[in-house]
């Protein structure tokens, strides 16, 4: 279902709090088919991205090492996407 949501586990460095929000965001648009929710969920979106965020910190936390990084570069860390997004560069 979610194939396009970059894989967080094993990045160097370690995925960044607004990286795992990014995906969290990604998977509830995706699941629930909501892009732009109207005023009326958008409290109830929001708390499931946090809630899910704050499971994936966790998750993320527990698991062992990869062997490898992922094989993507997560959106967050591409400069045409920080750019398009007005964010500095990322320092990693």
């Amino acid at each position: 279902m979610c194939r396009n949501i970059t894989e967080l586990r094993g990045l160097q460095p370690p995925a960044t709090d607004d990286e795992i929000t990014a995906a969290a965001a990604q998977f509830v648009r995706k699941v629930t088919g909501i892009g732009k929710p109207n005023p009326s969920v958008a409290p109830k979106i929001d708390d499931a991205v946090h809630q899910i965020a704050h499971i994936m910190r966790d998750l993320l936390g527990e698991l062992p090492e990869r062997r490898g990084e992922p094989t993507t570069v997560p959106p967050l860390r591409r400069p045409q996407v920080r750019a398009r997004l007005g964010l500095a560069p990322f320092e990693g």
